[in-house]
């Protein structure tokens, strides 16, 4: 009678067991990214000083980010050698004039000479400031989440100076302008990582939770 006791608690660690690898498997990295846990220190301290880096244009002359505190910030890490750096580029300027008068700064910080970025800004002018990288800002953005420092990558920043979205790769405009229009009517960002952890955090069922 002791046999059947045992493999019935025996399954039913098992059975915990998993549900609890599965947890940490599905949600525990994306809760990391998630405004409302707590920024891990280096993380934090990054963010702080990619926020206040006093970086010059093509044309030397020194922009202070100090400016568009208190402003939703899309700051994006480009080159003009990096093709889907230069295809999102237009839908950048595009968005910037639509949400300018909405306390919406863009900014695109080059990984590049201000040579190239000067001749490129000729051919291509766009409406928000090109100010040019120096040695500080691919590390940054790896502890920022870029970890394999890749070209483009785009950061949405809020008011309050927290990250909303990180993004690798080319940024659809349809995409970032649902966004930009959800935060500049005070919604929140609906993004995968916001949906799971609130859900997660709520203590609704796992089979409830959403992935996106």
């Amino acid at each position: 009678m002791q046999r059947p006791v045992a493999d019935k608690m025996a399954r039913t660690l098992a059975l915990v067991l998993l549900l609890a690898l599965l947890t940490l498997v599905f949600f525990w990295p994306k809760a990391q990214d998630d405004p409302a846990l707590p920024v891990p220190p280096a993380e934090a301290a990054a963010l702080q000083q990619l926020l206040t880096l006093k970086l010059a244009d093509a044309q030397q002359q020194t922009i202070d980010p100090a400016k568009w505190q208190g402003r939703i910030r899309v700051i994006n890490l480009w080159a003009t050698w990096c093709l889907p750096c230069k295809e999102e580029m237009p839908a950048f300027s595009r968005l910037q004039d639509a949400f300018q008068d909405k306390e919406v700064q863009f900014v695109g910080i080059a990984v590049d000479s201000p040579a190239n970025v000067q001749a490129f800004s000729a051919k291509y002018p766009v409406s928000y400031p090109l100010p040019i990288g120096d040695d500080r800002v691919l590390p940054l953005s790896r502890a920022l989440g870029n970890l394999y420092m890749g070209l483009p990558f785009t950061l949405v920043v809020g008011k309050e100076g927290e990250i909303l979205i990180r993004k690798s790769g080319r940024y659809a405009e349809a995409e970032l302008a649902t966004l930009l229009t959800r935060l500049t009517q005070n919604a929140p960002p609906m993004h995968p990582v916001h949906e799971a952890t609130k859900q997660k955090i709520s203590g609704r069922p796992l089979e409830h939770i959403r992935v996106f």
